[in-house]
């Protein structure tokens, strides 16, 4: 009797701990503050051949450095709140040593191969964002800039998004370090700012779109293998991929054009990549407990996407011409919460209200509308290199007037436009009834939205590429994907839209017109190749200039604070083999992720990494799959399971008492 009771008292504790465990997940304390550190990569404009492999394994140790000092901030907070000075002297000074000595091997390795930069030792000292400082300094230099600024809209509403402040007290999202309520807006509240492209008489005026999949296969990693190649977990945060299915940190030239691709015309074997969004709603993924993942903030149930249209257009002032083979362009700055707004370039919006966009919110859909994800690429090309040091200048956006710089060709831009379903989170209660949602970002990032960015390498065939530029020069329309797509705003909600409101959040509605000129709305995509050449419409010939350019001010910074401490090499955790994955599983074990190593395995940073290949296009195994979270469950047989130590214990409790009752009656 006593082992039976204590089997169903053991049972039902057990449940009700379980039962209670995942509600915390989603309520985690904010942190602290987060770590503002000037990038170096940025600075680099010039690096020799000879250097760049070195170069890039530096600058991705200088993320790692800042990953893991954000991480000591979080874990530090209460002892930051007893003392003062346990930040500076426990991780702003050694984080600076570190990026001092790290800072030092790139510019030796520069001035190995050429002429040593100048300047870069200056920026070491990072600052320390407090919480409760809500960076007043930057939302005073923001709101001076006036309305319809992003970089000043964004400056402002740094005084308010800081974690810990303005809307979810003591929320912070489901790993404690974003998103919050101030961070989204309602859609229904913000004013058409997306006007009509105006193209001049000898505009390029077709479209030429290619169909490559949602990532239903689930393709994923939390490398960069323009920004940080041949270095594991380069990213910091997960990535979708459609198009070519190489996509890891280690995959050479050859390898993308010898790959498998998702696109219906097997010409495009182009890479197309973005941040994945999570729902903050409690569930565990692959990489909950990996690098890129839940261990760097980056948790929840990734979302995949409802709808994704891939779609280059021409330029409004003249023709374009060819894009070179393995050209990389990267739009918008995974790092812009902290750089300032110069490279941003996110929009965010809602299906049926496309002609509204938001650079630094998450937009609040109405019910019957979609979260729409569009990123416009730059389309002026230096007409000789396929990248730069700092993957930007060797690009550029055209002029208002639609013009190149000085010595750069204009080409197609690729517009890339991504629709979640996804409803609009309960504000009111921190995500509890509805989840937040939010894209993946480096740790102290905070996951906010102007962080949104978008990467792209051309893997198209050569015949494929010149038949684009003939369709978009002579104003068809073409490509297996031509017909998804349409000017922004032309799509309306399948019921009628009921706004939803931001409690005690700004609607944020000045924001600047998004750069570039067109949009597409799309449908599903088809799934044979239908090649269709069709006439695009003919918009009255103008002279008045289509703005592409994204905004260029930049929040100012606090005075970074200085100390010292000591470096550190890459550990295996940033140069073994990468995160590559097929399908999602709900088991940890299927695809377990490389863990980081320590100090101890620094030696082996330059041996070859074993390199880890996806799941082929068409495999069986993904059939069926989709983003399974690790924390579904509640089959029957998961129930059974729960129930037999307290259906046992009943039994023996029931046994013994009929045996007692026996034995006293045969005494009596």
């Amino acid at each position: 009797m006593l082992g039976g009771g204590g089997l169903v008292a053991a049972n039902v504790y057990a449940s009700a701990t379980e039962d209670g465990g995942a509600e915390p997940a989603r309520t985690l304390s904010s942190p602290a503050g987060t770590i503002d550190c000037p990038d170096v990569g940025s600075r680099l404009t010039a690096v020799p051949d000879g250097a760049k492999e070195d170069v890039a394994k530096e600058l991705a140790l200088l993320d790692q450095q800042i990953a893991e000092a954000y991480q000591r901030l979080q874990e530090s907070a209460q002892a930051i709140q007893q003392d003062a000075g346990f930040a500076d002297s426990a991780i702003m000074n050694p984080l600076k040593d570190k990026r001092t000595a790290t800072i030092e091997r790139i510019a030796i390795a520069v001035d190995r191969q050429g002429e040593r930069p100048e300047g870069l030792e200056s920026l070491a000292p990072c600052t320390l964002r407090a919480a409760d400082s809500g960076d007043g300094d930057q939302a005073n230099a923001g709101q001076d800039q006036g309305s319809g600024n992003e970089a000043g809209e964004e400056g402002a509403d740094q005084g308010n998004e800081q974690p810990g402040s303005g809307g979810q007290p003591g929320n912070g999202g489901q790993a404690g370090n974003g998103p919050v309520a101030a961070d989204f807006a309602d859609i229904t509240a913000v004013q058409p700012n997306v006007p009509s492209p105006a193209l001049q008489k000898e505009a390029s005026r077709g479209t030429f779109a290619t169909s490559c999949g949602v990532n239903e296969n689930g393709l994923f990693n939390s490398d960069n293998v323009i920004v940080a190649p041949g270095v594991s977990n380069g990213a910091h945060h997960f990535h979708d991929y459609v198009g070519n299915q190489a996509n890891d940190a280690f995959a050479s030239d050859e390898d993308l054009a010898n790959a498998e691709t998702t696109c219906v015309d097997q010409g495009d074997k182009s890479t197309y990549y973005w941040p994945v969004i999570r729902l903050q709603n409690g569930n565990q993924e692959q990489d909950a407990n990996s690098p890129g993942g839940g261990v760097e903030g980056n948790a929840g149930e990734i979302v995949t996407p409802k709808e994704v249209t891939l779609t280059f257009v021409g330029n409004p002032r003249s023709k374009v011409t060819e894009m070179p083979r393995l050209l990389r362009i990267i739009t918008g700055d995974a790092k812009a919460f902290v750089n300032g707004t110069a490279n941003a370039n996110a929009s965010w919006s809602c299906t049926g209200f496309e002609d509204r966009q938001l650079k630094d919110k998450y937009p609040l859909c109405p019910q019957g509308s979609d979260v729409v994800r569009t990123f416009k690429f730059q389309s002026c090309w230096d007409g000789q290199n396929i990248d730069s040091a700092n993957h930007r200048t060797h690009v550029a956006f055209a002029a208002a007037d639609g013009s190149c710089p000085d010595g750069f060709k204009a080409i197609p831009q690729l517009v890339q436009r991504i629709v979640y379903d996804v409803d609009a989170p309960s504000l009111q209660d921190g995500g509890r009834t509805t989840p937040l949602f939010a894209v993946d970002s480096f740790p102290e990032q905070l996951h906010k939205p102007v962080t949104d960015h978008g990467d792209f390498i051309n893997v198209f065939a050569e015949d494929l590429m010149g038949q684009m530029v003939d369709c978009i020069n002579e104003g068809r329309e073409c490509g297996a994907g031509a017909g998804q797509g349409g000017d922004p705003g032309e799509e309306e909600p399948s019921q009628e839209p009921q706004p939803t409101q931001a409690p005690g959040t700004p609607p944020g509605g000045n924001e600047e017109p998004d750069p570039g000129n067109g949009n597409g709305n799309g449908e599903d995509e088809p799934t044979q190749a239908p090649t269709t050449e069709q006439p695009a419409p003919d918009p009255p010939a103008t002279d008045e200039p289509v703005t592409e350019e994204p905004a260029t001010d930049e929040p100012a910074t606090k005075e970074p604070e200085t100390e010292p401490a000591k470096d550190d090499k890459p550990t295996v955790s940033s140069t073994v083999a990468p995160k590559s994955y097929g399908t999602p599983s709900a088991t940890k074990a299927a695809t377990a992720p490389a863990q980081g190593g320590t100090a101890d395995d620094e030696a082996d940073a330059g041996s070859t990494p074993a390199q880890t290949q996806p799941a082929a296009v068409g495999d069986e195994s993904d059939a069926g799959s989709g983003t399974e979270p690790q924390a579904v469950g509640g089959g029957l047989a998961e129930t059974g399971t729960t129930l037999w130590p307290a259906a046992g214990g009943a039994v023996l409790l029931i046994a013994g008492f009929v045996l007692l009752m026996r034995t006293r009656r045969r005494a009596g």
